[in-house]
């Protein structure tokens, strides 16, 4: 099996060179008639059809083939076409999946914070990356915009968005197409289609679907793997046109996936793990950690299991209204997802997320999202002046209705798991268990069992009326104005549907007492508390001792507290282009975009806790009295972002068939949203500013009547100023502070892509020939949310190093184009990388961190039969 990988690794990157050196001869023996290359490609990236080079504004436009060239499945590989594209997923895919384009973005792992990059498929808004995750099949075209995008694409896009469009059913003939596809690691996916005109020139029914399984590329010692792929998604369309004036699109699709995912290998072990032996554990359960862990793709923990189903239906009217023309999008989602996972990526028996493992508490609710949203966009468009001005003016309503389940167990290796990696032996055996004692009558508490099932509620209404003009003052020079008010409310809650509670079950009750009580040492409180009050698991209804007036211990300590709150905000987005169109050839353009990204709230146990719990304790224990200090609550909702854009650029087509693109752009974030995980929460806030400078080049286009060529390259400066801590709210300061004067996180400064392309015939018999390579290239990259730990040292292993990744494919199509058969591979040189990098839970302190990389897929390969009729 070796041999053959080695083999099959060598025949295709040998593709990538003989694209470089294909005969001339096939060139100069090509008929005259074929693709001269210069026809245009159009996009509706300003919700009108214009060739891409007439558009004022950066995007790449990607045709279907491009995509299967690539391997390009679903969204998460798209940085192998436009390298200002970047997408990372975390500890599941429904919630952690993050989309940053120029460097900029929203980390994820909290249902709150929605992307700074949207995704619209057909025109409908997908209101989380983890929802837009669906395989890309019978796709028409896929747009990146680049830069906020607020006026016309509506919600938050303040950073860019991704538009994609599926082909409509045929009226006139009947088409469909078949594929199947194998490769390593068992993976296998088919796909297929088909259009059928009900009434000729009048209704057509298209329905596609895909199925796509692999197994997991992360494996532990005993061999439980993760990172595997088992989904399928069907899509079905109905089109009419009942005339020349009016058509109708209704869509409708359902998708599930089953799949383990997404461990991490500990790239990083904590110089505590001798100690697990000192408080009693069997293992340290790392039996695989560091680079050569990191190489060999090998995890300790399992199993972590993330499915997820949903379906949506979609009505889309255009009506022809002779003065103007009405369009009316009108969608409706359902999206489910679940998550379990089990130890906290490693083999110790620490905590159980979800249900539906040995470990979990019997009874307890699953872990996940369950989101339905209803969105509803009018435009009308038309042309005035003879033409001169090409005015729209539309309206957009969504709402949107959020319930996130999270709820953990705590099991038998917790407290010991704690001790171990956190006090070492500085505090005797076992500390998190003995020290309960001390609010228990003298007997200890075990924290195994102790559980929290916790829900969160949102109901987030947005509404926005917009406009969007061009004014061509003459045939060269244009000027594009457009303008959206957008308003939106929300309304959230936290509480909890059950929970250990009481000292006799709870050793976070018991932990409470003692600090409370004065019992416990004082400088093994904070650890105390924070540790067997572990924030996801901990009942919000835990009491304060009597003789401190009882009540909700939330009050003298940073506990989770329940809370209900509102959400408002209202923002102007708005954009000024100017355009001139020298040539025929040649366009001019610069450019000012102000853009917004909804504020919202942290959906976290954590996030409104009490903030002075130091000042009040010390007040209740002051000698001759109590004296009395205000309890002051962190606030759980965070501010709106917003970002102001200067793009400068030019567009050129040379020799008839080469398509140049520059693109030069200064993004100034303000109210910037991040999200960092502690080790034991995940704590969202505002910076005051975050900024990305650069400059992007496109180069594409046939080199010959057989041979094209494509080159894209960005250079990005996307940093936190140093004065990006101004005005921060107090609970953030400490970490918005390690964060200024670094970079953004998965923002390398250079990134590039170079691809070479045959096409042409093997022989006179008519077989078609086809030969791709790829390289991409990414600079040196920060992958963690914050470079410096709390001691203000950097956090090891933050930098994913500079790599190349090289994709490749050949082909064989039939003499009547009606079959092709290919052989291909993505990352055939194997580089292993890390997307994002962690503190692995309940597992070091500064200094001493273990720590996590979540891997992106090492090289994959295979073959691909294609029919079509």
């Amino acid at each position: 099996m070796r041999r053959f990988n080695r083999v099959i690794t060598a025949a295709l990157c040998s593709t990538i060179c003989s694209a470089m050196f294909v005969p001339a001869a096939y060139a100069q023996t090509a008929q005259a008639e074929e693709d001269s290359g210069d026809e245009p490609i159009i996009v509706t990236a300003t919700l009108r059809a214009m060739d891409v080079q007439d558009i004022p504004l950066a995007v790449t436009a990607v045709a279907p083939e491009a995509l299967e060239r690539q391997g390009i499945n679903d969204i998460k590989n798209l940085a192998s076409i436009s390298p200002s594209f970047n997408i990372q997923s975390s500890q599941t895919e429904t919630q952690g999946t993050s989309i940053k384009i120029r460097g900029v973005g929203t980390t994820g792992n909290n249902t709150g914070l929605e992307s700074s990059v949207g995704v619209f498929i057909d025109g409908v808004y997908q209101s989380r990356p983890g929802v837009a995750l669906g395989d890309l099949v019978d796709l028409e075209r896929l747009e990146i915009l680049r830069g906020p995008q607020g006026t016309l694409f509506g919600r938050n896009t303040s950073a860019g968005a991704l538009n994609v469009s599926t082909k409509r059913p045929s009226l006139s003939e009947v088409e469909g197409f078949a594929n199947a596809s194998y490769g390593n690691y068992n993976f296998m996916n088919l796909q297929a289609g088909v259009s059928v005109p009900i009434t000729t020139d009048v209704a057509g029914l298209r329905v596609s679907g895909t199925w796509r399984k692999r197994d997991g590329y992360l494996k532990t010692p005993s061999g439980v793997e993760s990172n595997n792929r088992d989904r399928y998604m069907l899509r079905g369309q109905l089109y009419v046109e009942p005339n020349a004036d009016v058509s109708i699109r209704l869509l409708a699709d359902y998708a599930k996936t089953d799949e383990q995912c997404c461990e991490a290998v500990i790239v990083r072990e904590t110089e505590l793990a001798p100690f697990s032996a000192f408080h009693g554990l069997a293992s340290d359960g790392v039996d695989q950690s560091g680079m050569s862990a990191l190489k060999n793709l090998s995890i300790n923990g399992g199993p972590y299991l993330n499915g997820s189903k949903q379906w949506g239906t979609s009505a889309e009217l255009k009506w022809d209204l002779g003065a103007a023309k009405l369009t009316s999008v009108t969608a409706y989602r359902k999206f489910d997802s679940s998550s379990t996972t089990v130890g906290g990526f490693t083999s110790n028996n620490t905590y159980t997320v979800g249900n539906g493992a040995p470990t979990s508490r019997t009874g307890i609710l699953p872990s996940g999202d369950h989101i339905k949203t209803f969105t509803q966009e009018l435009r009308l468009q038309g042309t005035a002046l003879n033409d001169s001005l090409d005015w729209l003016i539309g309206g957009f309503y969504s709402s949107e209705k959020i319930r996130a389940d999270q709820t953990m167990t705590l099991n038998a290796d917790f407290q010991r798991t704690g001790g171990a990696f956190n006090f070492a032996n500085a505090a005797g055996v076992n500390p998190l268990f003995a020290l309960t004692a001390l609010g228990n009558a003298g007997v200890p508490v075990n924290a195994d069992g102790n559980y929290a099932e916790n829900r969160f509620l949102q109901d987030a209404k947005s509404w926005s009326v917009f406009t969007h003009n061009v004014v061509n003052f003459t045939d060269k020079l244009s000027l594009t104005l457009g303008a959206r008010y957008v308003n939106e409310t929300k309304d959230a809650s936290f509480n909890q549907l059950a929970a250990t509670t009481g000292a006799g079950a709870s050793a976070c009750q018991a932990s409470v007492n003692g600090v409370l009580a004065g019992t416990v040492p004082a400088p093994l409180r904070a650890g105390l508390i924070g540790l067997n009050c572990f924030p996801f698991a901990t009942s919000v209804n835990l009491t304060a001792p009597t003789a401190l007036g009882g009540g909700l211990a939330s009050r003298l300590l940073p506990l989770p507290r329940a809370w209900s709150d509102t959400f408002k905000d209202d923002e102007i987005t708005y954009t000024a282009q100017l355009g001139y169109k020298a040539t025929e050839d040649l366009l001019f353009y610069a450019g000012y975009s102000h853009g917004f990204k909804s504020g919202g709230f942290n959906l976290d146990p954590q996030s409104a806790t009490l903030q002075n719990s130091a000042a009040i304790l010390a007040g209740l224990a002051t000698p001759g009295g109590p004296v009395i200090v205000a309890p002051v609550y962190a606030e759980p909702d965070f501010k709106s972002e917003k970002v102001n854009q200067i793009e400068v650029g030019v567009k050129a087509t040379l020799f008839g068939s080469i398509k140049a693109n520059l693109a030069l752009f200064d993004m100034k974030m303000s109210d910037f949203q991040v999200l960092e995980f502690t080790g034991v929460q995940f704590l969202t806030f505002n910076v005051h500013s975050a900024r990305s400078t650069g400059a992007e080049l496109e180069l594409f286009g046939k080199l010959s009547d057989n041979i094209s060529a494509n080159v894209s390259a960005t250079y990005a400066n996307s940093r936190y100023p140093g004065d990006c801590a101004d005005g921060v709210a107090a609970a953030a300061l400490a970490s918005t502070q390690r964060l200024c004067g670094s970079t953004l996180t998965n923002a390398p400064k250079f990134a590039g892509v170079v691809g070479l392309t045959y096409e042409g015939q093997v022989n006179d018999a008519g077989w078609g020939l086809l030969v791709n390579g790829n390289i991409n290239y990414s600079d040196r990259r920060r992958t963690s949310t914050i470079p410096l730990d709390t001691n203000n040292l950097p956090i090891p292993l933050d930098y994913q190093d500079a790599y190349f990744k090289m994709n490749a494919r050949i082909g064989l199509t039939t003499p009547d184009e009606r079959y092709t058969f290919e052989i291909w591979g993505t990352n055939l040189n194997n580089e292993i990388t890390r997307g994002v990098t962690a503190n692995t839970p309940l597992r070091g302190g500064a200094g001493t961190r273990s720590r996590i990389g979540f891997v992106e897929e090492p090289r994959m390969y295979g073959m691909t039969v294609r029919a079509k009729f």
